[in-house]
Protein backbone atom coordinates (compact mmCIF):
# COMPACT_ATOMS: atom_id res chain seq x y z
CA UNK A 1 0.00 0.00 0.00
CA UNK A 2 1.43 3.34 -1.08
CA UNK A 3 -0.62 6.43 -0.24
CA UNK A 4 -0.21 9.68 -2.15
CA UNK A 5 -1.59 13.01 -1.02
CA UNK A 6 -2.81 15.81 -3.28
CA UNK A 7 -3.73 19.38 -2.30
CA UNK A 8 -6.59 20.77 -4.37
CA UNK A 9 -9.68 22.92 -4.61
CA UNK A 10 -11.41 21.04 -7.46
CA UNK A 11 -13.22 24.21 -8.39
CA UNK A 12 -14.31 22.40 -10.53
CA UNK A 13 -12.67 18.99 -11.03
CA UNK A 14 -11.41 18.87 -14.64
CA UNK A 15 -9.24 16.84 -17.00
CA UNK A 16 -6.03 18.32 -15.62
CA UNK A 17 -6.93 17.04 -12.16
CA UNK A 18 -7.75 13.60 -13.57
CA UNK A 19 -4.37 13.57 -15.32
CA UNK A 20 -2.60 14.32 -12.04
CA UNK A 21 -4.38 11.45 -10.29
CA UNK A 22 -3.56 9.11 -13.18
CA UNK A 23 0.14 10.08 -13.20
CA UNK A 24 0.31 9.80 -9.42
CA UNK A 25 -0.84 6.17 -9.72
CA UNK A 26 1.18 5.29 -12.83
CA UNK A 27 4.16 2.87 -12.55
CA UNK A 28 6.35 5.44 -14.30
CA UNK A 29 4.98 8.18 -12.05
CA UNK A 30 4.16 8.17 -8.35
CA UNK A 31 3.31 4.44 -8.20
CA UNK A 32 0.61 5.12 -5.63
CA UNK A 33 -2.04 2.53 -4.91
CA UNK A 34 -4.23 4.96 -2.96
CA UNK A 35 -4.86 8.71 -3.38
CA UNK A 36 -6.10 11.15 -0.74
CA UNK A 37 -6.91 14.78 -1.50
CA UNK A 38 -7.05 17.70 0.91
CA UNK A 39 -9.68 20.04 -0.49
CA UNK A 40 -10.84 23.57 0.36
CA UNK A 41 -14.39 23.87 1.62
CA UNK A 42 -16.97 26.57 0.92
CA UNK A 43 -14.47 29.34 0.09
CA UNK A 44 -11.27 29.13 -1.94
CA UNK A 45 -7.79 30.61 -1.80
CA UNK A 46 -8.29 33.27 -4.47
CA UNK A 47 -10.85 34.90 -2.15
CA UNK A 48 -14.34 33.92 -3.33
CA UNK A 49 -17.09 31.31 -2.81
CA UNK A 50 -16.42 27.95 -4.46
CA UNK A 51 -18.31 27.31 -7.71
CA UNK A 52 -20.47 24.63 -6.11
CA UNK A 53 -20.87 23.16 -2.61
CA UNK A 54 -18.11 21.00 -1.22
CA UNK A 55 -20.30 17.87 -1.13
CA UNK A 56 -20.70 18.08 -4.92
CA UNK A 57 -16.99 18.74 -5.39
CA UNK A 58 -16.18 15.73 -3.19
CA UNK A 59 -18.49 13.57 -5.28
CA UNK A 60 -16.76 14.82 -8.44
CA UNK A 61 -13.33 14.06 -6.97
CA UNK A 62 -14.34 10.50 -6.09
CA UNK A 63 -15.80 10.04 -9.56
CA UNK A 64 -12.55 11.40 -11.01
CA UNK A 65 -10.26 8.88 -9.32
CA UNK A 66 -9.57 10.18 -5.81
CA UNK A 67 -10.11 7.66 -3.00
CA UNK A 68 -10.41 9.86 0.08
CA UNK A 69 -11.21 13.57 0.46
CA UNK A 70 -10.29 15.52 3.59
CA UNK A 71 -11.19 19.12 4.32
CA UNK A 72 -8.75 22.00 4.42
CA UNK A 73 -10.38 24.15 7.11
CA UNK A 74 -11.45 27.71 6.30
CA UNK A 75 -8.60 29.76 7.85
CA UNK A 76 -6.03 27.85 5.79
CA UNK A 77 -8.18 27.67 2.65
CA UNK A 78 -8.44 31.49 2.66
CA UNK A 79 -4.78 32.07 3.50
CA UNK A 80 -1.70 33.04 1.51
CA UNK A 81 0.21 30.37 -0.40
CA UNK A 82 2.34 29.78 2.69
CA UNK A 83 -0.61 29.30 5.05
CA UNK A 84 -2.59 27.32 2.48
CA UNK A 85 0.30 24.91 1.92
CA UNK A 86 1.17 24.58 5.61
CA UNK A 87 -2.40 23.76 6.57
CA UNK A 88 -2.86 21.22 3.78
CA UNK A 89 0.46 19.45 4.34
CA UNK A 90 -0.27 19.39 8.08
CA UNK A 91 -3.51 17.54 7.37
CA UNK A 92 -1.72 14.98 5.19
CA UNK A 93 1.09 14.53 7.71
CA UNK A 94 -1.47 14.23 10.50
CA UNK A 95 -3.10 11.29 8.77
CA UNK A 96 -0.01 9.26 9.67
CA UNK A 97 0.04 6.99 6.62
CA UNK A 98 0.80 9.22 3.62
CA UNK A 99 3.98 8.29 1.73
CA UNK A 100 3.99 10.78 -1.13
CA UNK A 101 2.96 14.40 -1.76
CA UNK A 102 2.00 14.80 -5.41
CA UNK A 103 1.76 18.27 -6.94
CA UNK A 104 1.98 19.91 -10.32
CA UNK A 105 4.63 22.48 -11.18
CA UNK A 106 5.77 24.39 -14.22
CA UNK A 107 9.36 23.12 -13.85
CA UNK A 108 8.40 19.45 -13.32
CA UNK A 109 11.35 18.67 -11.04
CA UNK A 110 11.73 18.62 -7.26
CA UNK A 111 15.46 19.46 -7.12
CA UNK A 112 15.23 23.07 -8.40
CA UNK A 113 12.35 23.76 -6.04
CA UNK A 114 14.31 22.29 -3.12
CA UNK A 115 17.20 24.62 -4.01
CA UNK A 116 14.87 27.61 -3.87
CA UNK A 117 13.60 26.48 -0.46
CA UNK A 118 17.15 26.20 0.88
CA UNK A 119 17.88 29.73 -0.31
CA UNK A 120 14.70 31.15 1.20
CA UNK A 121 15.40 29.45 4.52
CA UNK A 122 19.06 30.49 4.52
CA UNK A 123 20.58 33.07 6.91
CA UNK A 124 20.72 35.98 4.44
CA UNK A 125 17.31 35.77 2.81
CA UNK A 126 15.20 37.54 5.46
CA UNK A 127 17.44 40.60 5.63
CA UNK A 128 17.58 40.89 1.84
CA UNK A 129 13.81 40.52 1.59
CA UNK A 130 13.28 43.28 4.14
CA UNK A 131 15.78 45.49 2.34
CA UNK A 132 13.79 45.28 -0.90
CA UNK A 133 10.42 45.63 0.84
CA UNK A 134 11.62 48.87 2.42
CA UNK A 135 11.79 50.32 -1.09
CA UNK A 136 8.03 49.94 -1.40
CA UNK A 137 7.87 47.12 -3.93
CA UNK A 138 5.44 44.20 -3.67
CA UNK A 139 6.26 41.10 -1.64
CA UNK A 140 6.50 38.79 -4.70
CA UNK A 141 8.86 41.22 -6.43
CA UNK A 142 10.99 41.66 -3.31
CA UNK A 143 11.15 37.90 -2.78
CA UNK A 144 12.24 37.32 -6.37
CA UNK A 145 14.97 39.96 -6.14
CA UNK A 146 16.31 38.46 -2.92
CA UNK A 147 16.42 34.94 -4.39
CA UNK A 148 18.10 36.20 -7.56
CA UNK A 149 20.86 37.90 -5.59
CA UNK A 150 21.50 34.75 -3.58
CA UNK A 151 21.04 32.01 -6.20
CA UNK A 152 20.90 33.55 -9.64
CA UNK A 153 18.23 34.24 -12.22
CA UNK A 154 17.41 30.59 -13.01
CA UNK A 155 16.35 29.81 -9.45
CA UNK A 156 14.61 33.18 -9.12
CA UNK A 157 12.62 32.54 -12.30
CA UNK A 158 10.85 29.65 -10.54
CA UNK A 159 8.97 32.33 -8.61
CA UNK A 160 7.40 33.64 -11.81
CA UNK A 161 5.02 30.67 -11.99
CA UNK A 162 2.13 30.07 -9.53
CA UNK A 163 2.40 26.28 -9.31
CA UNK A 164 6.15 26.47 -8.71
CA UNK A 165 5.45 28.89 -5.87
CA UNK A 166 2.92 26.53 -4.31
CA UNK A 167 5.36 23.64 -4.76
CA UNK A 168 8.03 25.60 -2.90
CA UNK A 169 5.57 26.24 -0.08
CA UNK A 170 4.69 22.52 0.08
CA UNK A 171 8.38 21.68 0.43
CA UNK A 172 8.83 24.34 3.10
CA UNK A 173 5.88 22.86 5.00
CA UNK A 174 7.34 19.34 4.80
CA UNK A 175 10.61 20.66 6.27
CA UNK A 176 8.83 22.66 8.96
CA UNK A 177 6.89 19.57 10.04
CA UNK A 178 9.94 17.27 9.76
CA UNK A 179 7.65 15.02 7.74
CA UNK A 180 8.87 11.79 6.12
CA UNK A 181 6.42 12.32 3.23
CA UNK A 182 8.35 12.35 -0.05
CA UNK A 183 7.59 15.06 -2.63
CA UNK A 184 6.70 14.09 -6.19
CA UNK A 185 6.02 16.68 -8.88
CA UNK A 186 4.83 16.34 -12.44
CA UNK A 187 5.06 19.00 -15.09
CA UNK A 188 1.79 20.88 -15.38
CA UNK A 189 0.10 20.22 -18.73
CA UNK A 190 -2.49 22.24 -20.56
CA UNK A 191 -3.08 26.00 -20.43
CA UNK A 192 -1.43 28.29 -17.93
CA UNK A 193 -3.00 29.11 -14.60
CA UNK A 194 -6.06 31.37 -15.16
CA UNK A 195 -5.65 31.07 -18.95
CA UNK A 196 -8.68 32.36 -20.85
CA UNK A 197 -8.47 29.74 -23.60
CA UNK A 198 -8.31 25.92 -23.45
CA UNK A 199 -5.49 23.84 -24.89
CA UNK A 200 -6.56 20.53 -26.40
CA UNK A 201 -8.91 18.78 -23.98
CA UNK A 202 -7.68 20.80 -21.00
CA UNK A 203 -8.87 24.14 -19.68
CA UNK A 204 -8.02 26.19 -16.61
CA UNK A 205 -10.43 26.10 -13.69
CA UNK A 206 -11.01 29.85 -14.02
CA UNK A 207 -12.01 29.42 -17.69
CA UNK A 208 -14.42 26.63 -16.76
CA UNK A 209 -15.97 28.77 -14.02
CA UNK A 210 -16.53 31.53 -16.56
CA UNK A 211 -18.31 29.06 -18.85
CA UNK A 212 -20.63 27.87 -16.09
CA UNK A 213 -21.43 31.43 -15.03
CA UNK A 214 -22.24 32.26 -18.65
CA UNK A 215 -24.55 29.26 -18.91
CA UNK A 216 -22.28 27.48 -21.42
CA UNK A 217 -22.59 24.09 -19.75
CA UNK A 218 -22.06 21.96 -22.85
CA UNK A 219 -18.88 23.86 -23.70
CA UNK A 220 -17.52 23.22 -20.20
CA UNK A 221 -18.32 19.49 -20.34
CA UNK A 222 -15.68 18.96 -23.04
CA UNK A 223 -12.95 19.61 -20.46
CA UNK A 224 -14.29 17.41 -17.66
CA UNK A 225 -13.83 13.65 -17.14
CA UNK A 226 -16.91 11.81 -18.39
CA UNK A 227 -17.68 10.45 -14.93
CA UNK A 228 -17.70 13.97 -13.46
CA UNK A 229 -20.22 15.45 -15.92
CA UNK A 230 -23.32 13.90 -14.26
CA UNK A 231 -22.25 15.35 -10.91
CA UNK A 232 -22.05 18.83 -12.40
CA UNK A 233 -25.32 18.39 -14.28
CA UNK A 234 -27.19 17.34 -11.14
CA UNK A 235 -25.81 20.29 -9.16
CA UNK A 236 -26.85 22.68 -11.94
CA UNK A 237 -30.36 21.25 -12.18
CA UNK A 238 -30.79 21.43 -8.40
CA UNK A 239 -29.71 25.09 -8.28
CA UNK A 240 -26.48 24.43 -6.39
CA UNK A 241 -24.28 25.83 -9.15
CA UNK A 242 -22.84 28.28 -10.01
CA UNK A 243 -22.29 30.17 -6.76
CA UNK A 244 -22.30 33.95 -7.29
CA UNK A 245 -20.48 36.29 -4.90
CA UNK A 246 -22.75 39.05 -6.20
CA UNK A 247 -25.64 37.52 -4.27
CA UNK A 248 -23.69 38.24 -1.06
CA UNK A 249 -22.42 41.65 -2.15
CA UNK A 250 -24.61 43.88 0.04
CA UNK A 251 -24.19 41.55 3.01
CA UNK A 252 -20.38 41.72 2.68
CA UNK A 253 -20.39 45.52 2.33
CA UNK A 254 -22.68 45.95 5.33
CA UNK A 255 -20.52 43.68 7.46
CA UNK A 256 -17.40 45.67 6.60
CA UNK A 257 -19.12 48.97 7.40
CA UNK A 258 -19.94 47.65 10.87
CA UNK A 259 -16.34 46.68 11.71
CA UNK A 260 -14.05 49.15 13.45
CA UNK A 261 -10.49 49.82 12.34
CA UNK A 262 -9.29 47.91 15.38
CA UNK A 263 -11.38 44.88 14.42
CA UNK A 264 -10.10 45.06 10.85
CA UNK A 265 -6.52 45.19 12.15
CA UNK A 266 -7.00 41.71 13.65
CA UNK A 267 -7.72 40.06 10.30
CA UNK A 268 -5.26 37.43 9.03
CA UNK A 269 -2.42 38.95 7.06
CA UNK A 270 -3.09 42.60 7.90
CA UNK A 271 0.01 44.77 8.15
CA UNK A 272 1.33 48.25 7.37
CA UNK A 273 -1.96 49.96 8.16
CA UNK A 274 -3.96 48.35 5.35
CA UNK A 275 -6.89 48.16 7.78
CA UNK A 276 -7.27 51.94 7.47
CA UNK A 277 -7.46 51.73 3.71
CA UNK A 278 -10.01 48.91 4.01
CA UNK A 279 -12.11 50.86 6.52
CA UNK A 280 -12.17 53.96 4.32
CA UNK A 281 -13.04 51.95 1.22
CA UNK A 282 -15.86 50.11 3.00
CA UNK A 283 -17.51 53.43 3.81
CA UNK A 284 -17.38 54.58 0.19
CA UNK A 285 -17.81 51.53 -2.02
CA UNK A 286 -21.18 50.55 -3.44
CA UNK A 287 -19.98 47.28 -4.91
CA UNK A 288 -17.36 44.64 -4.22
CA UNK A 289 -15.45 45.48 -7.39
CA UNK A 290 -15.28 49.13 -6.35
CA UNK A 291 -14.16 48.07 -2.88
CA UNK A 292 -11.38 45.88 -4.25
CA UNK A 293 -10.22 48.68 -6.52
CA UNK A 294 -10.05 51.19 -3.66
CA UNK A 295 -8.05 48.89 -1.38
CA UNK A 296 -5.56 47.18 -3.68
CA UNK A 297 -2.07 48.62 -4.00
CA UNK A 298 1.25 47.46 -5.39
CA UNK A 299 2.01 45.98 -1.97
CA UNK A 300 -1.51 44.54 -1.58
CA UNK A 301 -2.51 42.86 -4.89
CA UNK A 302 -6.10 41.99 -5.72
CA UNK A 303 -6.07 38.36 -4.52
CA UNK A 304 -4.73 39.37 -1.12
CA UNK A 305 -7.37 42.09 -0.82
CA UNK A 306 -10.11 39.64 -1.74
CA UNK A 307 -8.96 37.27 0.99
CA UNK A 308 -8.99 40.14 3.51
CA UNK A 309 -12.52 41.14 2.55
CA UNK A 310 -13.94 37.62 2.79
CA UNK A 311 -12.06 36.93 6.01
CA UNK A 312 -13.70 40.04 7.47
CA UNK A 313 -17.15 38.95 6.29
CA UNK A 314 -16.76 35.42 7.63
CA UNK A 315 -15.19 36.49 10.93
CA UNK A 316 -11.88 34.65 10.56
CA UNK A 317 -9.50 35.77 13.33
CA UNK A 318 -5.77 36.04 12.81
CA UNK A 319 -3.59 33.24 14.14
CA UNK A 320 -5.26 30.05 12.95
CA UNK A 321 -3.25 29.98 9.73
CA UNK A 322 0.05 29.92 11.64
CA UNK A 323 -0.68 26.65 13.44
CA UNK A 324 -1.68 23.13 12.46
CA UNK A 325 -5.39 22.30 12.08
CA UNK A 326 -6.63 20.71 15.33
CA UNK A 327 -8.55 17.93 13.59
CA UNK A 328 -8.80 16.03 10.31
CA UNK A 329 -12.29 16.00 8.84
CA UNK A 330 -13.30 13.30 6.37
CA UNK A 331 -15.57 14.61 3.59
CA UNK A 332 -15.85 11.52 1.40
CA UNK A 333 -14.40 8.09 0.64
CA UNK A 334 -14.65 5.05 -1.60
CA UNK A 335 -13.51 1.51 -0.76
CA UNK A 336 -9.82 2.37 -1.07
CA UNK A 337 -10.50 5.51 0.96
CA UNK A 338 -11.72 3.38 3.85
CA UNK A 339 -8.47 1.41 3.57
CA UNK A 340 -6.53 4.66 3.97
CA UNK A 341 -8.59 5.51 7.05
CA UNK A 342 -7.92 2.06 8.50
CA UNK A 343 -4.18 2.65 8.01
CA UNK A 344 -4.51 6.04 9.69
CA UNK A 345 -6.25 4.48 12.68
CA UNK A 346 -3.52 1.86 12.97
CA UNK A 347 -0.93 4.64 13.01
CA UNK A 348 -2.80 6.23 15.89
CA UNK A 349 -2.95 2.99 17.83
CA UNK A 350 0.82 2.66 17.66
CA UNK A 351 1.56 6.26 18.63
CA UNK A 352 1.34 8.14 21.90
CA UNK A 353 -1.60 10.35 22.82
CA UNK A 354 -1.58 13.72 21.07
CA UNK A 355 0.83 12.70 18.31
CA UNK A 356 -1.88 12.81 15.64
CA UNK A 357 -4.94 15.10 15.47
CA UNK A 358 -8.33 13.40 15.86
CA UNK A 359 -10.08 12.00 12.78
CA UNK A 360 -13.67 13.22 12.41
CA UNK A 361 -16.24 11.79 10.01
CA UNK A 362 -19.47 13.01 11.65
CA UNK A 363 -20.47 16.44 12.91
CA UNK A 364 -21.61 14.88 16.18
CA UNK A 365 -18.00 13.87 16.89
CA UNK A 366 -16.98 17.50 17.43
CA UNK A 367 -18.83 17.66 20.76
CA UNK A 368 -16.19 15.42 22.32
CA UNK A 369 -13.20 17.33 20.93
CA UNK A 370 -11.22 20.10 22.69
CA UNK A 371 -12.62 23.63 22.73
CA UNK A 372 -10.23 24.81 20.00
CA UNK A 373 -11.55 22.20 17.58
CA UNK A 374 -15.15 23.07 18.43
CA UNK A 375 -14.46 26.77 17.80
CA UNK A 376 -12.98 26.02 14.40
CA UNK A 377 -15.89 23.80 13.40
CA UNK A 378 -18.35 26.52 14.51
CA UNK A 379 -16.51 28.94 12.21
CA UNK A 380 -16.78 26.40 9.38
CA UNK A 381 -20.51 25.99 9.98
CA UNK A 382 -21.11 29.74 9.94
CA UNK A 383 -19.19 30.09 6.68
CA UNK A 384 -21.18 27.26 5.08
CA UNK A 385 -24.47 28.86 6.13
CA UNK A 386 -23.43 32.17 4.54
CA UNK A 387 -22.07 30.42 1.45
CA UNK A 388 -25.50 28.81 0.98
CA UNK A 389 -26.94 32.26 0.18
CA UNK A 390 -24.60 32.61 -2.81
CA UNK A 391 -26.24 29.66 -4.60
CA UNK A 392 -28.98 30.05 -7.25
CA UNK A 393 -31.33 28.24 -4.85
CA UNK A 394 -30.13 29.01 -1.32
CA UNK A 395 -29.69 26.03 0.95
CA UNK A 396 -30.97 26.12 4.55
CA UNK A 397 -28.67 26.54 7.54
CA UNK A 398 -27.18 23.48 9.14
CA UNK A 399 -25.92 21.63 6.06
CA UNK A 400 -22.65 20.90 7.87
CA UNK A 401 -24.68 18.77 10.29
CA UNK A 402 -27.24 17.23 7.93
CA UNK A 403 -25.10 16.67 4.83
CA UNK A 404 -22.86 13.88 6.11
CA UNK A 405 -19.83 12.45 4.34
CA UNK A 406 -20.00 11.34 0.72
CA UNK A 407 -19.63 7.61 0.09
CA UNK A 408 -18.79 6.09 -3.28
Amino acid sequence: MKVAGIVAEYNPFHNGHAHQVERTRAPEGGEASHVVAVMSGSFVQRGEPALLPKADRVQAALAGGVDLVLELPLPWALSSAEGFAYGAVSVLAGLGCVDLLSFGSECGEVAPLEKAVSVMEGPRFSSLLRYHLDYGISFPEARRKAVEELAGSRTASLLDSPNNILGIEYLKALRRLSSPIQPFTLRRLGPEHDAERPLGDMASASYLRSLYRAGRVLDAAAYLPRAVCPVMEEALEAGRCPADEGLLERAVLSRLRLLSREELSRLPGVSEGIENRLADAARQAGSLQELYGLVKTKRYPLTRVRRLVWSAFLGIPSGWEKQQPPYIRVLGANTRGWEILSAARRAREGAGEGIYPPLVSRASHFASLPEEAQELFALECRAADLYALALPRPLPCGMEYTGGMVKA
